[in-house]
């Protein structure tokens, strides 16, 4: 007997075995999550290794793209090959080991500029700690001598919460000292590094191997998309697919970029201003302005408690650096941040705080740094599926003419508060002056020709 698809009795039978399905789901899902959880983890620890190849392999590609078509491609045509394929395949392999070497070599840096600068500092931070501590005692006596009302109020406070503090330094730290835990959570630590550094040498080997055939995977999966969806949904979601990409190598490669170029702004003015720890300041700095909007105070605020902590009796250094940082900042925010994200992300102000709080309480500062950029596709997508459903009925597209509007009558005319008319009518006759002003100008600049 042969089965048809397109009967109905075969349309209901398959949608009631999905309803059946996704209800044992669902059930299994609220009374047994632990158990689909840890499944979950399992899963992904598995596949780290390709999580962190895709990651290094699409952070990679942009530069590897800029290495093969500027100036590997242009030399190779220079040697005469057997075939064309032979040249391409020898300039993506030669590009591909360009940007590990480059990739291997940025990272060497990184770790050498934290071995010579960082390191020291942070050592000399934890050698003088008891010194910065007695300073910070002394600062605050004298500020609870000169207001004895916030004096008071400190003191409620402490009262207040340290039998809270007493309590989870008990379970949490002295606990530690007891049946070698210690030492059972060193080994758990060395444990993890060392799988994290496996996963991401793999990760390394995988992300060669994408970087090579990217042209072919990428293939791969348009075949599939247009396999399994009809062509009208295989092209919404590749193009979705592009801009989704768009969007997130502009905004990651140009924050990237920016954090950068701050980090080393900051270090030339903390050096000129001989602050302390100049350098772990600059990187503390470039590393928290990846973070969109709070990311600033994030690294200003601790880093300005340590100089005054480190040299309370100028406090004017303290002054000094934070007034630098509001210029630094005001220079990134006006006129470096747009000159190298442009309009990345489309989205206004508003909505960024919206998605660096949504996304940070969610999944903490990961969720802070690509919580705009992912905020971004799901406003794009939103955006587009409004304005499709508005075309189908015939309905305005401009939001300025929803802040005026008051109803839709039957015979779909539109009908306005006179109020909004009002404001709507006027900025009509300012946009025609202008455009008349522009054609004027025009007209006499061809007259002067």
């Amino acid at each position: 007997m042969k089965l048809h698809l397109n009967n109905r009795y075969v349309r209901w039978g398959f949608t009631l075995f999905c309803v059946v399905v996704a209800s044992i789901v669902f059930y299994y899902f609220m009374f047994h999550g632990a158990n689909i959880t840890a499944a979950l983890k399992k899963i992904i620890n598995i596949l780290m290794p390709i999580v962190y190849g895709f990651v290094m392999a699409y952070v990679l590609t942009p530069a590897m793209n800029q290495i093969e078509y500027r100036f590997i491609l242009p030399l190779s045509r220079k040697v005469s090959f057997k075939t064309e394929e032979k040249r391409k395949t020898f300039s993506r392999v030669v590009s591909v080991l360009i940007t590990m070497l480059l990739f291997c070599l940025v990272i060497y840096a990184v770790i050498s500029m934290f071995v010579s600068q960082i390191v020291p500092s942070v050592s000399n931070l934890v050698s003088n700690y008891d010194t910065y501590i007695e300073n910070a005692t002394n600062v605050i006596n004298k500020l609870l001598q000169d207001n004895p009302d916030i004096g008071n109020y400190l003191i409620r406070t402490v009262n207040q919460y340290s039998g809270d503090f007493e309590t989870w330094l008990n379970e949490k730290v002295l606990s530690l000292s007891t049946g070698g835990e210690i030492l059972k959570k060193i080994s758990l630590g060395v444990i993890n590094v060392i799988g994290v550094m496996f996963d991401l040498v793999v990760g390394l080997i995988i992300s060669i191997y994408l970087l090579v055939g990217k042209e072919k995977f990428v293939g791969q999966a348009k075949k599939v998309v247009y396999a399994f969806f009809s062509r009208e949904t295989a092209n919404t979601i590749i193009k979705t697919c592009r801009f989704t990409h768009k969007t997130f190598i502009g905004f990651l490669s140009g924050k990237v970029l920016d954090s950068v170029i701050i980090g080393l702004l900051c270090f030339i003015g903390t050096t000129i201003l001989r602050t302390p720890y100049a350098a772990l300041v600059s990187v503390i700095i470039g590393v928290t302005n990846i973070i969109p909007f709070f990311g600033p105070a994030i690294g200003a605020v601790p880093t300005a408690i340590l100089i005054l902590l480190v040299d309370p009796i100028h406090p004017q250094n303290m002054l000094y650096f934070v007034i630098f940082i509001i210029i630094l900042q005001q220079f990134d925010g006006n006129i470096l941040g747009p000159k190298i994200l442009g309009e990345s992300t489309g989205l206004s102000g508003f909505w960024v705080i919206f998605a660096i709080t949504l996304f940070g309480g969610a999944f903490g500062v990961l969720g802070m740094i690509i919580g705009v950029p992912i905020f971004a596709v799901i406003y794009a997508w939103i955006k587009q599926a409004v304005k499709n459903s508005l075309r189908k009925k015939d309905m305005p597209l401009e939001t300025d003419r929803y802040m005026a509007l008051e109803m839709v009558n039957e015979n779909g005319i539109t009908e306005f508060v006179p109020e909004y008319q009002k404001k709507i009518d006027e900025r009509k006759r300012v946009r025609e002056q202008a455009k008349g002003h522009v054609r004027d100008q025009g007209k006499a600049h061809e007259k002067k020709r």
